[in-house]
């Protein structure tokens, strides 16, 4: 997934300034204790960050 899908993604689900703020301040489990944002810049694939996005907050699977 490019990360340019993975932001459109994150807006629609949070909307454009609340997915900002998520990213940057919620501290997920499925992601190793890290935020998006920490794991994003730690390499991971934006794909596995995106199913661990839908994972804890449950966006239902028609939409991931």
């Amino acid at each position: 997934m490019r990360l340019t899908i993975f932001w459109e993604r994150m807006a629609e689900h949070f909307g454009a300034a609340y997915a900002d703020s998520f990213a940057r301040d919620h501290v997920m489990a499925e992601l190793g204790g890290r935020t998006v944002r920490q794991a994003l810049d730690a390499g991971w694939e934006t794909r596995d960050v995106w199913r661990a996005v839908c994972t804890a907050v449950g966006i239902p699977p028609d939409k991931r």
